[in-house]
Parts: structure tokens; C-alpha cells; sequence
């Protein structure tokens, strides 16, 4: 049976990646930016309520919440300010 993870935390963390090294699948996107993506997770601390920062050097492409992981894998939404490159698998 999958692992089921607590639906979110008492107190959030921010998880910071590297855009160049982040594997991820657009679920929806605006004007070619990915607003609602879907990733793996493979650290057991990460949860939803977390916070899913994806940078490019310092500029930030992506800043969203994680709202929902299952079977390894997370959806983090970023409506408002996504640069991140919208792919069906990037």
C-alpha cells in the first residue's frame, strides 16, 4: 500500500531547488509558464502546506504552496508570478 502523508503540517517549511536540476509536469499553464505543476518527492519531511521555491541563479521562477502529495508525488501552484517554462515533462 503507498505511503499516505498527513494532508499538512502545523508549521511550514520552504523547499528551495535549482530550476536547471528540477524534473517536473505542467498540469496547468498561463502565456507559456507553468502555474500548477506536479513533481516527486522523495525527502519524507516535505509536506503540503509547504512552500516550493524554484530559482534560476537568484531570480525566483516559481513560488507556490505545495497543496496536495500522493503515491511521491506533489502539486504546487504559483497563479500569480510563475517564469517557470511550461512542459508536459521538463
Amino acid at each position: 500500500m503507498p505511503e499516505e502523508r498527513p494532508n499538512y503540517t502545523n508549521t511550514s517549511q520552504t523547499v528551495v531547488v535549482e530550476a536547471d536540476k528540477f524534473t517536473f509536469e505542467t498540469l496547468e499553464q498561463e502565456n507559456g509558464h507553468a502555474t500548477v505543476i506536479r513533481f516527486r518527492v522523495e525527502n519524507p519531511r516535505i509536506r503540503a502546506g509547504d512552500v516550493l521555491v524554484v530559482l534560476s541563479g537568484t531570480e525566483i521562477y516559481f513560488h507556490g504552496m505545495i497543496g496536495h502529495i500522493e503515491d511521491g508525488y506533489a502539486i504546487a501552484a504559483d497563479r500569480r508570478g510563475s517564469l517557470l517554462p511550461a512542459s508536459t515533462v521538463h
